[in-house]
């Protein structure tokens, strides 16, 4: 009992003194992230930057949402939709719904629902140059191939459906029908082996993502986590700018609803709109004022264009060619 009673109070001491240790540093982690952190980064910002503070709470409930379905978890999005009152309708949801099924068919490694959602949207994917339905093709017939010379048949009569891709893919094609000699030997321990690669479906799953979206017409990242990784970046500045602005007492500095006191570079990871300005009129082009190429090569606004034309006329203002404006052609940056 004595033993016992010593060997208890040893570990005592020694789980005291470790815990002290282990105290001491997370008391410090404390006082670091109070140092190099501001613990209030709301005034940053304006309240007359925003909208109303219902009309705030809407919009950042609505892409939480949307994030939500986007990253496949439905059920803590419907959750949310329930204690927050949100409305959403079905045909928001739907297309997050369809993604996520053939998502986790793909990880599950089944190619059903992703070869019949290529083949029903074939013609839009092609108009998109997209190569999902032929990966997703060439994906099933390896999957044959991995299964020996058993499956060598099966895998010649399903070769017939790269006949739509022999023209744009017919290197890949060849290197996959060239795969069939070694079948008996094993394409482990062929020149093929790389065939076999798991990489093969993480880049499936890629591809289907970004062309899916594409073709939906939302983006391959959701807005909340593009919002956020932006706001990492320009939050340090915009604190910065915020320090000098009082102590300079500077009035009116940030009074626009839709621009920065400052531009802020984040990367071309992060340019969405044309970053073209007309030569003309020194502006940004936008959606409503595009920039036009005329004939002759040179690129100005369209607001530009309509005011150089005289008599059903346009003369270039950087060379001397006369054209006619209706010639013009839009252009996307």
């Amino acid at each position: 009992m004595s033993q016992c009673c010593r060997k208890i109070k040893d570990t005592v001491q020694k789980l005291a003194s470790d815990h002290k240790d282990i105290h001491s540093s997370v008391s410090r982690v404390g006082k670091a992230i109070d140092r190099n952190f501001d613990s209030e980064i709301c005034g940053v910002v304006s309240d007359a930057v925003w909208d109303s503070r219902e009309k705030q709470q809407q919009i950042l409930q609505t892409a939480i949402v949307e994030h939500l379905y986007q990253q496949g978890m439905l059920s803590v999005a419907e959750e949310l939709c329930q204690e927050s009152t949100l409305n959403v309708d079905l045909d928001f949801k739907q297309p997050f719904l369809e993604l996520n099924r053939i998502l986790e068919a793909l990880h599950e490694q089944d190619l059903g629902p992703a070869l019949e959602w290529a083949v029903s949207h074939r013609q839009r994917l092609l108009e998109l140059n997209s190569s999902l339905e032929f990966k997703l093709h060439r994906l099933h017939f390896i999957r044959l191939l991995a299964g020996g010379p058993e499956k060598q048949l099966e895998a010649l009569s399903y070769a017939r459906h790269f006949q739509p891709f022999a023209r744009l893919h017919q290197r890949e094609i060849q290197v996959m029908m060239g795969s069939l000699v070694y079948l008996r030997l094993g394409l482990e321990k062929s020149p093929y082996c790389h065939l076999l690669d798991n990489s093969h479906w993480a880049e499936i799953c890629e591809t289907f993502t970004r062309d899916a979206c594409s073709l939906l017409g939302l983006s391959v990242e959701s807005p909340l986590s593009v919002s956020f990784a932006s706001g990492c970046v320009a939050l340090p500045v915009l604190m910065n700018i915020k320090a000098v602005i009082e102590q300079r007492q500077c009035t009116g500095v940030w009074s626009h609803k839709d621009e920065l006191p400052i531009e802020i570079e984040l990367g071309m990871k992060c340019w969405y709109h044309s970053v073209f300005a007309c030569p003309i009129l020194r502006q940004q082009t936008s959606d409503s004022n595009p920039p036009i190429k005329l004939i002759c090569g040179h690129v100005i606004s369209r607001d530009a264009l309509n005011k150089l034309i005289n008599g059903g006329k346009l003369k270039c203002p950087y060379c001397p060619m006369e054209q006619n404006p209706a010639d013009g052609k839009r252009i996307i940056f």
